[in-house]
């Protein structure tokens, strides 16, 4: 309740702006406005496809980030010297902003959704793996030699030992992924040209379409709530059987 609260101060405070004159309406229009220009988008079969390309992107993006970076997760914190082999690479390259990496996602793919790929799966593989490797490092070491002294072998540990420790820190990882997948994803449209909803943003935009383009990024925005829902909803479930969820569950 207080959630929609706040997003009803925010519309209020939009629409006083715009129609008190303290902002241009022609650079920005007023809430009512922007919401008549989304009931058209809504009508539009454009507007579909837009966001079907867009959706595209993001989850074939979060899927092979998330696989990559649980799999290499896992194997590079297992082994202690595949840990120490690849740990400067891994603070090399995480820093690196996959904006950078546009040029080079244009030159190899065009305006393809592969060029919104290469962005999303680069961006979001970081955001995995860090999570898994702290995860896997949390794993306690009693349990571990447990473990092995009860002769379970090295896949045995990974299932019985290290994933359940790990699975909260996965879940995290996973749920940040899935922010910067839509942002890179929406990005990459909007300064490629790939089909999504960023493109429908900046021909908006060129157009001098003001309340069209004001109502694709509320569009945006209610995506970027839906996933952060849906990947907490999905967190608590898998987690039902973690600490931290039942506690949250106890004053209930």
């Amino acid at each position: 309740m207080l959630g929609a609260l706040g997003l009803l101060a925010c519309a209020a405070l939009w629409e006083t702006v715009a129609r008190t004159g303290l902002v241009d309406d022609a650079y920005f229009p007023p809430f009512t406005t922007t919401m008549k220009a989304l009931g058209d988008e809504l009508t539009d079969p454009a507007f579909w496809t837009a966001l079907g390309d867009t959706l595209t992107g993001w989850a074939v993006g979060l899927a092979v980030a998330a696989c990559a970076g649980i799999v290499a997760g896992v194997v590079i914190a297992t082994v202690p010297y595949l840990r120490a082999f690849t740990a400067s690479t891994i603070e090399f390259l995480r820093p690196i902003p996959s904006v950078a990496l546009i040029p080079l996602a244009v030159l190899l793919y065009g305006t393809e959704l592969r060029s919104v790929l290469l962005l999303v799966i680069y961006a979001s593989f970081w955001q995995v793996l860090v999570q898994v490797l702290y995860g896997v490092r949390d794993v306690d070491p009693v349990a571990d030699d447990t473990a092995r002294a009860f002769g379970l072998g090295a896949w045995a540990r990974v299932r019985h030992v290290v994933w359940p420790t790990a699975l909260p820190y996965v879940m995290t990882g996973v749920r940040l992924a899935a922010a910067v997948a839509l942002i890179l994803t929406i990005t990459a449209e909007l300064v490629i040209g790939a089909p999504g909803l960023g493109t429908r943003i900046a021909v908006a935009q060129t157009s001098q379409a003001v309340p069209e383009m004001y109502a694709l990024i509320v569009v945006t925005g209610c995506l970027g709530v839906l996933i952060n829902t849906g990947a907490r909803l999905v967190e608590r479930r898998a987690l039902a059987w973690h600490q931290s969820v039942r506690g949250e569950a106890a004053p209930a």
